[in-house]
């Protein structure tokens, strides 16, 4: 049973005006809508979702695109330019908020259904083939999850190549525990890193994460079936810890909470996908009191985990107070506890 608190009381009004401030309009516009809940008709919500391609890192990252949609060398969109390659920055912009309708944008959406996607089973793969899409035996659910997620987040929810990509998730995916035969055929064969006789922890939470971008009423018999065994196997961990001994961490990094997750995760973002998914469960407790015992006592959380130096445009600092933690620990406790 979860003891239901006042979510409110981890929300001062202190914080929520720093929250506020015009100098991050992309925590400032989510602050509005996810928080305050202001309807997306509302002028300030409007003008705000404006301010997010004129102000702040988003603008910093679309005058380094080229032309054609990417960013660097168009074959190094993923191994070869970590973290400032085309399918990062593409992570980014979707985090942040970006403008779906801007045309950079779509071009950048365009460029990696082209060169990522494997056209044929629809998973996205870390680099292109000779044909110049993606390579089908270099597929990896991590980076498939991220960029559906991404596309969704930018409308390409009923485009045909993104259902395909769901299609890959719901049929390929696995969810295993340590207790499975390992498959022997395509794709596992070739991916014992991201499918063995226990599953990738980080893929399966992006393919969960990916799954969770789609509305409600949109979701197939399939969708739900494996949102199902996705949230089944991150309670069964309490969220980071060993199924099979709970009294160990599986990996301490993912205590450590940061923004932007890009193929790897931290509880705070699997909370958020959880609680996104509606589940209340009381294996996530100690999660959550893991996040709430991260507060400081301004009522704001820290950047703990970064990749600042290697993006392009660094994202807060690490150390310091993050509007973008301290947003998605609050939007984490908000669906919780009400």
């Amino acid at each position: 049973m979860i003891v239901m608190k006042n979510w409110q009381s981890f929300l001062s009004e202190k914080n929520l005006n720093w929250l506020l401030e015009d100098q991050n309009p992309s925590v400032k516009f989510y602050t509005l809508v996810d928080i305050l809940e202001k309807p997306f008709e509302n002028s300030e919500v409007i003008e705000t979702k404006k301010q997010i391609m004129k102000t702040g890192i988003v603008p910093k990252i679309l005058e380094k695109q080229k032309t054609d949609g990417y960013w660097g060398k168009p074959e190094d969109f993923y191994v070869r330019s970590k973290y400032i390659g085309t399918v990062w920055n593409l992570i980014i912009l979707a985090s942040v908020g970006a403008d779906k309708n801007d045309p950079r944008i779509k071009k950048t959406c365009e460029f990696i259904l082209k060169n990522s996607q494997d056209p044929i089973r629809g998973g996205f793969s870390h680099c292109r083939s000779k044909k110049g899409t993606g390579e089908p035996g270099k597929v990896i659910p991590c980076l498939t999850g991220n960029m559906i997620w991404s596309l969704i987040r930018f409308g390409y929810l009923k485009d045909s190549r993104v259902q395909k990509g769901i299609e890959w998730i719901t049929k390929y995916q696995r969810f295993d525990d340590g207790d499975a035969k390992y498959p022997d055929n395509w794709p596992y064969k070739a991916h014992k890193a991201c499918f063995s006789t226990h599953s990738c922890h980080m893929g399966a939470v992006k393919a969960l994460k990916a799954l969770s971008e789609i509305p409600k009423d949109k979701r197939n018999i399939d969708v739900k079936n494996t949102i199902d065994k996705g949230v089944e196997y991150l309670l069964i961990h309490h969220i980071y810890k060993r199924s099979h001994d709970l009294s160990k961490i599986s990996k301490p990094g993912w205590l450590r909470l940061g923004f932007p997750q890009m193929y790897q995760d931290d509880i705070l973002e699997i909370l958020n996908i959880l609680t996104d998914l509606e589940v209340q469960d009381k294996r996530m407790q100690d999660a959550v009191d893991k996040v709430i015992s991260k507060q400081d006592k301004q009522g704001k959380w820290i950047l703990e985990n970064t990749f600042n130096g290697r993006y392009i445009t660094n994202i807060e600092t690490k150390g310091k107070s993050s509007k973008w933690v301290t947003l998605n620990a609050i939007r984490m406790l908000k669906k919780y506890y009400t």
